[in-house]
């Protein structure tokens, strides 16, 4: 199974088509939020209209620049894996949209209890799969892939937390630009591919093993 990756589309819906262009045929793509940048429902609907065209399944959270609303129009166009988890053969996806309250209150924020709700209802629902992948827009704390420019570290503890007790296989996150990289957390591979808007992506081919690759 072939799934690409990206994050942060901040309304260069375009950008998405361009790096599948790029990657050829996968199974599943799989965005981690920041389709828009305060967007609204409609424009959500029709970046994944857009790319539901190009590939076999769409799989997405929203991010902090998103909003409540759009993540309730990915769940109405079958999309969504906000607390949830999806399990295709024997690989399961779940995620979290959002991200922690922070000083810049952008408009879709949550608190650390419903953080924590959200994303362990949706760890456990992937927790019988071989490949188990989660999808926080958000990174988790103290990783390569939550560090700021000046160094600082500005992910989640609820999130670093729940990986270092679920260990899923690989987490693909985003939401800090400049972060882009890989980390590890245990034995859980943390995945910050840096934007898409940007030209960025991962693509993660699932076989007996693992592999990856960051453009």
């Amino acid at each position: 199974m072939r799934i690409a990756y990206v994050v942060d589309v901040h309304d260069r819906f375009d950008s998405v088509p361009q790096a599948l262009e790029q990657i050829g045929y996968v199974d599943v793509l799989l965005v981690g939020g920041d389709l828009t940048n305060a967007g609204t429902p409609a424009d959500a609907e029709h970046a994944i209209g857009l790319w539901k065209r190009l590939v076999p399944r769409v799989l997405a959270v929203a991010g902090n620049m998103d909003s409540p609303a759009i993540d309730e129009r990915l769940a109405e166009l079958g999309v969504a894996i906000d607390g949830r988890g999806e399990l295709i053969e024997d690989v399961g996806i779940g995620g979290i949209s959002a991200a922690p309250r922070s000083h810049m209150h952008t408009p879709y924020e949550l608190d650390d209890d419903e953080i924590e709700r959200r994303a362990d209802t949706a760890l456990a629902a992937i927790r019988g799969a071989r490949v188990r992948i989660f999808c926080p827009h958000a990174p988790p704390y103290d990783t390569e892939c939550d560090r700021l420019t000046s160094g600082e570290h500005v992910g989640s503890p609820v999130l670093r937390r729940l990986i270092e007790r679920e260990q899923p296989d690989v987490v693909f996150c985003g939401h800090i630009h400049e972060a882009r990289g890989v980390d590890f957390v245990g034995e859980t591979r943390i995945v910050n591919p840096g934007p898409v808007s940007a030209g960025h992506y991962a693509l993660l081919d699932v076989g007996e093993s693992l592999s990856l690759a960051l453009e």
